[in-house]
């Protein structure tokens, strides 16, 4: 398990308390800094949405895998503008029989992964969950399933059941599709619009649907995201803009995006993975994407 945040933190904790002791598995953990070094000497300690918590120690915490020979199974779940450098630490561990999964938000993470592993089995991924870091050495899931959707791009998923089945036996909401790109530009169609308007208006998800400008500005930027999906095969449902409209809704009024937060608190943020990355696509396809351009201006100056 690459990176562990709210994210690595709570599925690789989860696979810690279920295979740290297997004799046929080992589960590394790779992750640094304050929060690394509490969970080599302490372990990692797990808060449930419920209020449980759990304790693990892997079979091994480490900054890299220089020393640990061939993995069978990476999982990357560390912020977008990290992946690379992240994918960097590993490499020693990676072959042609090495599976890489990633759990990140955006769309192209299979295809940077692929550029730097072209002879590895590269999957893709996203996830349903509300986690962090609640101090070093502890994550705290605070909401959401907790669920992974996964699976292969190109090739027949039947050949990766047994990663469905070692995730969902450590108690992992975990689910292989044939569907990965839809399902990752469904979740895409929701997060990046509302990460976009919510950080360019210092707005909540309650105050960008009651504004009749916020709102225009959000439903322009679908509109361009589903145009772009589609231009890059994506068999988006017809009422795609709507569920995805709907899905904000679904969410308490006063919730602020991720990305929002990481700008309120001058933090490292995702805006090239959430918007930067549209405009680039939109104008290598030929599509007029001007609400996408505004926002991405506005937030990079």
């Amino acid at each position: 398990m690459v990176g562990l945040g709210g994210v690595g933190g709570f599925f690789g904790g989860l696979l810690a308390g279920r295979y740290a002791a297997d004799p046929e598995n080992e589960v590394i953990f790779v992750c640094r800094g304050p929060h690394g070094k509490v969970i080599r000497d302490e372990g990692l300690k797990v808060i449930t949405a419920e209020g449980d918590s759990f304790s693990v120690k892997p079979d091994l915490v480490a900054t890299d895998l220089s020393d640990v020979g061939a993995a069978d199974l990476i999982i990357f779940a560390v912020k977008g503008y990290d992946l690379e450098k992240a994918a960097l630490t590993v490499a020693p561990a990676v072959n042609e029989h090495t599976v890489i999964l990633p759990l990140l938000n955006g769309v192209n993470n299979a295809a940077i992964l692929a550029g730097l592993f072209p002879k590895a089995r590269i999957l893709n991924g996203c996830v349903y969950i509300s986690s962090r870091i609640e101090e070093p050495g502890v994550v705290h899931h605070v909401g959401g399933p907790g669920k992974i959707f996964f699976g292969p791009e190109e090739e027949d998923a039947g050949s990766y059941e047994y990663i469905e089945k070692l995730l969902v036996d450590a108690g992992i909401n975990a689910r292989l599709t044939d569907s990965i790109r839809l399902e990752v530009w469904r979740k895409f169609m929701f997060m990046s619009p509302f990460a976009g308007v919510t950080s360019l208006k210092e707005e909540t998800f309650g105050e960008v649907l009651g504004s009749s400008s916020s709102f225009d500005l959000l439903k322009g930027m679908m509109e361009e995201l589903e145009k772009l999906g589609r231009a890059k095969g994506v068999d988006l449902p017809a009422d795609i803009l709507s569920r995805s409209i709907d899905v904000g809704r679904n969410f308490p009024p006063q919730t602020k995006s991720s990305m929002q937060l990481d700008f309120e608190k001058g933090k490292r943020n995702e805006v090239e993975t959430f918007i930067g990355y549209v405009v680039r696509e939109c104008d290598q396809a030929g599509i007029n994407a001007p609400c996408y351009r505004m926002t991405y201006q506005g937030l990079t100056g």
